[in-house]
């Protein structure tokens, strides 16, 4: 038998089996590893916070947050103080000291109570609303909601008013601002998003595509409206172009994503079978994405109504200029009001609009559009309740 045959490995104990004394060495080895690996990442993350609060501090300085002199008093005034006549409060207060009939069965006059407490005055916020049509216009809904049904009446209110929208005042004109945008936007955001993915137009002429959906997004939308007046007029109608530019360049860049995302199977099965470029784009990618290119449009949708809120203030039209001129005429109460509005409306479309979507996934239950539209109070009310 030679040397080496009779000399046991370091690694393996003389009797075949593993020594013990490596195995601990080993295990050392590995755990100081891991301790050294938990330093670098906390000496990592240590460095980036340090760097976060710094850039954070430029920031706030560049924001002139240093130097702001915030104005309390000034501030609370304008939340609940009702003593300047021109001024009016967010929260306009009201002295409750007796309990109105309303709220009692079989009860003919107010119940006095033995104190009063300060309760926010939402009649002057009602009041307001109705005065100005900030949800409904009755002049347009009075055509539709009557009893007996004209037909004269709804056949003007539907092909010579056009109500459908401004039935809701200056709700609905913000919610047509969106809608109408992300309609008039939706082709080209498809077009451009098809072209821009390298997998129809190659590298780099697809970058010409995406080079203008860039270029597009880098304009802020309140800047397109700005753009198109000269055209349009202050009003409505530029602000639905500038929403619609808006439209293609952030959907049309959602598309793109989805498009690089998709299986290559089913498209290598159209190839083979000798299908077209147009039916290899249109069955074999754009049937896979689908769902996702419909849930992305009501995405955007939801975010152009906020867009119009916005459009709005600088005169666009609709709740947001109401807002803009209620607050230079220091009637918070009033603006407290449209605020209001507003929260209806986003949280509406926002509460349709992901209803919708979920019922687009796969793994839940499919209804139709009879059902999805008028059993929409049914569910909203549902979720409420949850």
């Amino acid at each position: 038998m030679s040397e080496d045959e009779d000399t046991a490995s370091p690694e393996t104990a003389a009797d075949g089996g593993v020594d013990q004394a490596e195995t601990d060495r080993r295990i050392a080895s590995h755990f100081e590893e891991i301790k050294q690996g938990r330093r670098r990442r906390g000496i990592g993350w240590a460095v980036l916070l340090v760097f976060i609060g710094f850039v954070s501090v430029q920031a706030a300085n560049a924001a002139e947050l240093l130097d702001a002199d915030p104005d309390v008093d000034t501030f609370m005034e304008s939340l609940f103080d009702t003593s300047n006549p021109q001024i009016t409060p967010f929260f306009p207060p009201t002295q409750v000291d007796a309990l109105p009939t309303s709220l009692i069965p079989f009860v003919n006059a107010d119940l006095p109570i033995p104190f009063s407490f300060p309760f926010i005055d939402f009649g002057q916020y009602i009041e307001f609303i109705l005065e100005f049509n900030l949800l409904y216009d009755p002049e347009i809904g009075s055509l539709l909601l009557q009893w007996p049904p004209n037909p004269g009446d709804i056949y003007a209110f539907f092909f010579t008013e056009l109500g459908i929208f401004n039935v809701f005042g200056e709700a609905g004109i913000t919610l047509a601002m969106g809608f109408i945008g992300t309609v008039i936007g939706f082709p080209l955001a498809l077009t451009f998003g098809i072209l821009g993915s390298e997998r129809v137009t190659p590298f780099p002429f697809n970058f010409l595509f995406r080079g203008t959906m860039s270029f597009i997004r880098s304009i802020p939308a309140i800047i397109w409206a700005l753009i198109f007046i000269p055209f349009l007029g202050l009003g409505p109608a530029s602000a639905a172009i500038a929403i619609a530019f808006d439209t293609i360049g952030n959907l049309g860049r959602l598309f793109v994503d989805e498009l690089e995302e998709i299986e290559d199977g089913p498209i290598e099965a159209m190839e083979t079978t000798g299908a077209s470029q147009p039916q290899v784009v249109f069955f074999g990618m754009l049937s896979q994405v689908r769902t996702a290119f419909i849930a992305w449009t009501l995405y955007i949708f939801e975010i152009n109504v906020r867009i119009a809120v916005t459009l709005g203030v600088i005169g666009a039209g609709g709740l947001g200029r109401v807002v803009n001129s209620q607050q230079g005429l220091l009637r918070f109460t009033d603006l407290m009001a449209a605020l209001l509005c507003i929260f209806l409306l986003v949280i509406s479309v926002e509460l349709f609009s992901q209803r919708l979507r979920s019922r687009l996934r796969s793994d839940e239950e499919r209804m139709g559009w009879w059902e999805l539209i008028f059993g929409f109070p049914d569910r909203m009310a549902n979720t409420v309740r949850r």
